[in-house]
């Protein structure tokens, strides 16, 4: 995943190479776009924000992000719509 911190508003800007590209409004200071991203990836999936969970990257643009409590199937499903 491909996260732009300090943009206009929250959204799910498409793809970047094999990654989806993600773009918050909060800065990416003491965890801030962190925790804007895991809010956003729940609401877009449905599930509780304690569902979802930056595991790798923190101070990176490029993450990896946890899910619980969806297929990864029915997660890309969602997302790519």
């Amino acid at each position: 995943m491909k996260v732009v911190p300090g943009a206009s508003r929250d959204r799910l800007a498409g793809v970047h190479g094999d990654a989806l590209k993600i773009q918050v409004a909060a800065p990416p200071e003491r965890g801030k776009a962190n925790a804007a991203v895991e809010a956003l990836l729940a609401f877009l999936l449905g599930v509780p924000i304690r569902s979802v969970e930056v595991v790798r990257g923190h101070s990176s643009p490029r993450k990896i992000v946890r899910v619980s409590g969806v297929a990864k199937e029915a997660a890309s499903a969602k997302l790519l719509r």
